[in-house]
């Protein structure tokens, strides 16, 4: 009797990879050398104008997507010539050119996503804006919103936010949807231990970096972790 075959060896596990999308959204705040250091490093999502601003900068777009309603002609003659994969939605639809992007960074798999811009225009965009990069459907993903030097991140349960900034530096911690529980910093000059933030509450606005680094936490909902350096202009 012959020896039965040596049972193969188990597949071995696929090894978790991180992908960064970089979106580029059409209003003000794109800072270029940001831009450059972010696009090397990832896959580069035009958001409308916001093709314009990469190609402006030199920077090659991997996709281009919206309702085209605000991108240039020249700009999207390039993209077309360029072989960028252009997305185009109707003008009348039910979602935001960002919003369309950012769903499409869920279903392309990305773990990371960088929006760059954004800000400036009309008032119900940047709120709308906010909103979105907040949202639960997008758990998933690690996004951070950067307008100008203001740097925006998402504070959801079991994953601590890192603040890198100078002492002096404003943070704010805004309850996103519903009361966030549980939230916990360190390195700040007011500290949080374990407190609940309602969604309205301005207890957050306008905490302070002690040293270059902070933390935040929450156990319970979620927050925007907003932070602006300091010397730029601030309400009371």
């Amino acid at each position: 009797m012959t020896n039965p075959p040596p049972a193969a060896s188990p597949a071995p596990a696929p090894i978790a990879r991180r992908r960064l999308a970089v979106l580029i959204a059409g209003g003000a705040g794109v800072d270029r050398a940001v831009l450059r250091r972010l696009a090397a490093a990832g896959t580069v999502v035009a958001v409308d104008s916001g093709f314009d601003t990469a190609r402006s900068a030199g920077i090659d777009v991997d996709i281009l997507i919206g309702d085209l309603d605000s991108v240039s002609a020249e700009g999207l003659a390039a993209a077309e010539a360029d072989g960028v994969s252009v997305e185009r939605h109707p003008v009348d639809k039910d979602r935001t050119d960002l919003d369309l992007a950012l769903q499409r960074v869920v279903d392309g798999g990305f773990t990371e996503c960088a929006v760059l811009g954004g800000g400036g225009g009309r008032l119900s965009h940047l709120l709308g804006n906010a909103a979105l990069v907040a949202a639960g459907r997008h758990a998933g993903v690690e996004i951070r919103w950067m307008v100008g030097t203001t740097d925006v991140q998402v504070a959801r349960p079991g994953q601590e936010v890192v603040v890198e900034g100078a002492p002096g530096d404003l943070v704010s911690l805004l309850a996103a949807a519903g009361p966030a529980a549980g939230v916990t910093t360190a390195g700040l000059r007011w500290p949080l231990d374990g407190a609940v933030l309602e969604a309205g509450s301005t207890r957050g606005v306008s905490n302070e970096l002690t040293a270059e680094r902070a933390t935040v936490t929450v156990r319970k909902g979620s927050l925007l972790v907003i932070h602006e350096p300091a010397g730029e202009e601030s309400g009371s």
